[in-house]
């Protein structure tokens, strides 16, 4: 034992020659350890000195960053400004009409009179007057979601189409419409002549509604004014006649774009509620209506969608129908009231 001792401390003493603690070596099962290869930083070797001029000039730079106010103002100058409205009472909260009004008559039948004649309908002219119409209070009621997308979307026309465009566009739209409801007042009308039936079908919308007409029949009114006696208001409905069976007020569509459900077409069940209690209670028609039918038709030709309303469904726009006519009377109210004598 000395001896390896004295070994020892000669080795120490002689020059060149030193004895350093070994590493540690760790060994591991992952394979992820031995194939994983140090990663570089490419921006490592990178004169930071010669760059530092363009590095300072960007984070110096302070462009219009978008803010919530900047969005607003943006809104504000392609939309105009947001209306703010009081919060709803609670009875406007739970969808209930303060002032309730039957939908149905009890005093009428559902069955027409038979001493009218059916093989003539009724073609009653709208009386023009200070009692609005239908369309009017849906127009003058509509919510700020409505009035938001129906303004963002006559922003974009103008934008693609210009200011002539665009109304160039609207009144062919509208001239479209006329005539295709005159197309349907010729076919379902008993003097249309076959001439004019065959020319009506060169149409793409008389084109989409032709499975819808094939189970029409027993038409009632055409193009007929209606007056809601006790709630005040009138209207200008499309047609009543039998749908496969059941009598209902058909309001006829046209569309550029697929509404194949019901939601997708906006106000329009309320203006066919609108239009069934107006008839139940108008001293002109001698029948009831209890449902409704809202028919899509497609300039391409393609089949309209069809939209049946039961008696339980027209119950349930009905009440909204009556909160709309509501918010009308009483905005109309606060206007007379802020104008000056």
């Amino acid at each position: 034992m000395k001896a390896f001792q004295n070994i020892c401390r000669q080795l120490r003493s002689s020059k060149g020659f030193s004895i350093e603690p070994a590493p540690h070596v760790v060994f591991s099962t992952s394979s992820s350890l031995c194939g994983r290869k140090k990663k570089v930083n490419p921006y490592g070797e990178v004169d930071q000195e010669k760059y530092s001029d363009l590095v300072k000039s960007v984070l110096s730079f302070r462009g219009q960053a978008q803010t919530p106010e900047s969005l607003f103002e943006e809104d504000a100058l392609l939309y105009g400004p947001v209306s703010k409205c009081k919060a709803p009472k609670q009875d406007e909260e739970a969808g209930v009409p303060r002032n309730w009004f039957p939908l149905f008559n009890p005093e009428k039948s559902i069955k027409p009179n038979v001493t009218s004649d059916p093989a003539i309908p009724l073609k009653i002219p709208l009386q023009r007057g200070m009692i609005p119409s239908v369309t009017r209070v849906l127009q003058q009621t509509m919510t700020a979601e409505q009035i938001f997308y129906l303004e963002r979307w006559k922003q974009r026309m103008i934008l693609e189409l210009g200011e002539d465009g665009f109304a160039e566009y609207t009144s062919n739209m509208f001239l479209q419409g006329k005539q295709f409801h005159e197309a349907l007042e010729s076919i379902l009308s008993p003097q249309g002549t076959l001439k004019n039936r065959d020319e009506n079908l060169e149409s793409g919308y008389i084109q989409s509604v032709q499975h819808v007409l094939k189970d029409v029949s027993g038409v009632r009114a055409l193009e007929s004014a209606v007056q809601h006696e006790a709630l005040k208001y009138v209207g200008l409905l499309d047609c009543v006649a039998d749908y496969q069976g059941k009598l209902c007020v058909i309001d006829w569509k046209t569309s550029e774009k697929p509404k194949p459900f019901i939601r997708n077409t906006f106000d329009n069940p309320l203006q066919v509620v609108a239009y069934v209690g107006a008839i139940n209670h108008d001293a002109n028609y001698s029948f009831q209506v209890r449902c409704g039918l809202i028919v899509v038709a497609y300039k391409d030709g393609s089949p309209a969608h069809p939209h049946f309303m039961d008696a339980e469904l027209c119950s349930q726009y009905w009440a909204k129908w009556l909160l709309r006519l509501e918010e009308y009377t009483k905005k109309e109210k606060n206007q007379n009231i802020q104008k000056p004598d």
